[in-house]
């Protein structure tokens, strides 16, 4: 199975982008950033934010905290037409992020970061999941995946060639937990409650949940950057057509007048 055409053409913003209703955006950016950067998305950050990053023992995890989470308020406060320091989050029973009721927003996100990079997901009305993984290393794969997957997912993932098994790992699992994001619980909801299927593609996409096929969940699968994939959830019939895919760097959302 390969993965023809699944890299999206990550597009540089000249402009702030705005976000219509029938319409996904989906952003990812390099966390890797200098140190004058941090220090001014820092600024942005709530007093528990800060406190959160101090909290971070190696420098490096805290400099990528800050950066993903500043540049989270970034993205929100374009969208909301907010100062990102404005932007006020309430947390579900699983710790998933929302926007606070007093911004009166029908906005929804999700956030996922792994190693260099964080992939967000914006859409309106709907719920929405994300999930980045970066392709480590698996001696173990089929075995995590026996306890993890469905049966059907774990006979798919030991019939495909020895090479494939952990790449075919990453996509099945980005999969689920991108549902399970998308609908609050995270990984405290069963893995095994989903059935993920590879297309002709290689793309993984949802085929049932609790047993009953699935009819209105669509999955997109990314290649974010080399050695990455990722794949974005929601309980909507969204085409590739309608997904807007940005490329986030330092000041890309500063009006040019």
């Amino acid at each position: 199975m390969g993965d023809n055409n699944l890299g999206p053409v990550w597009k540089s913003p000249s402009q702030p982008p705005t976000l219509a209703n029938d319409r996904v955006h989906v952003w990812r950016a390099n966390l890797n950033l200098p140190t004058a950067e941090i220090a001014r998305l820092k600024t942005c950050l709530s007093p528990d934010e800060v406190a959160r990053a101090d909290r971070f023992h190696f420098a490096q995890h805290r400099a990528r905290f800050i950066a993903a989470r500043g540049i989270l308020r970034q993205l929100l406060g374009n969208y909301l037409q907010l100062n990102p320091s404005k932007v006020k989050f309430v947390y579900g029973d699983r710790g998933k992020p929302q926007l606070a009721i007093m911004l009166n927003s029908s906005l929804e996100f999700n956030v996922s970061h792994s190693q260099d990079y964080a992939l967000y997901g914006f859409v309106y009305n709907c719920p929405i999941g994300v999930d980045l993984e970066y392709l480590r290393e698996m001696e173990d794969a089929l075995k995590i995946a026996q306890r993890f997957f469905s049966p059907g997912e774990y006979r798919l993932l030991a019939s495909l060639p020895k090479k494939q098994q952990q790449k075919g790992f990453f996509k099945i699992w980005t999969a689920k937990e991108a549902y399970l994001k998308a609908i609050g619980t995270g990984l405290a909801g069963s893995l095994t409650r989903t059935e993920v299927a590879l297309d002709s593609a290689g793309s993984p996409c949802l085929q049932a949940i609790e047993g009953k096929k699935v009819a209105s969940w669509t999955t997109h699968f990314f290649i974010p950057a080399s050695n990455y994939v990722a794949v974005v959830a929601a309980p909507a019939l969204i085409t590739t057509k309608q997904i807007d895919c940005w490329n986030w760097q330092p000041n890309c959302l500063t009006k040019n007048n």
